[in-house]
């Protein structure tokens, strides 16, 4: 092979690599949260997103439950994931049975620590409907799933084991309240907070 040629083909490779390394693996593996595979991959609205970030809530020494955030394109900030345009998704997996009272009320009370006073105050109606959708449910069992969605010209969904509860909640405001319990300064476990938002351990 003549220097010329061996030069061009390298020329090719090294501008070929940063494309080859952009794109994602195929057949990507599933990555691994308290022993729930959470897919690299998830398609909300129509749109391919990306996981984020997956990590466990813990309660003090007890594992309560596993959680993935789904985006359309990496972000390392709470600011950064707010600012996405595109739709947005919380999958969390229960790793212990719980009563969806009490599960509501943490989220209430998660909410409400990372708000002011005011703009809390506006979203209460919202706050205390998601509260009765867990209410509802009695308990969340292991290995069982909710979701979260922000759909954007829809507004938030609420999925649990499969099944949307009741309309969407419309302001844009509500999903980022919810995202405040997992991303806000006064985070449920910031472990899982670095983790979500694709920080190594």
């Amino acid at each position: 092979m003549s220097l010329h040629r061996r030069h061009a083909l390298l020329h090719g490779a090294a501008l070929a690599l940063p494309l080859f390394l952009a794109l994602p693996a195929a057949g990507a593996e599933p990555v691994t949260a308290g022993g729930v595979p959470f897919d690299p991959t998830a398609q909300v609205q129509g749109r391919t997103l990306q996981l984020n970030g997956a990590g466990v809530r813990y309660k003090a020494v007890f594992k309560v439950y596993a959680a993935g955030l789904y985006l359309e394109s990496k972000a390392a900030t709470a600011a950064e994931v707010q600012a996405l345009r595109g739709p947005k998704r919380i999958s969390v997996t229960m790793l212990r049975d719980i009563d969806s009272t009490e599960l509501g009320r943490l989220f209430s009370r998660g909410m409400e620590d990372n708000m002011d006073k005011a703009a809390f105050s506006k979203l209460i109606p919202g706050v205390l409907r998601m509260s009765q959708i867990f209410s509802d449910h009695k308990k969340l069992l292991t290995g069982e799933v909710f979701t979260v969605d922000w759909l954007p010209g829809t507004g938030t969904v609420v999925t649990v084991k499969g099944v949307p509860q009741g309309e969407p909640f419309k302001e844009p405001e509500f999903f980022n309240a919810l995202l405040g319990i997992w991303l806000g300064p006064q985070p449920a476990d910031w472990k899982l907070k670095e983790a979500l938002l694709g920080k190594p351990s």
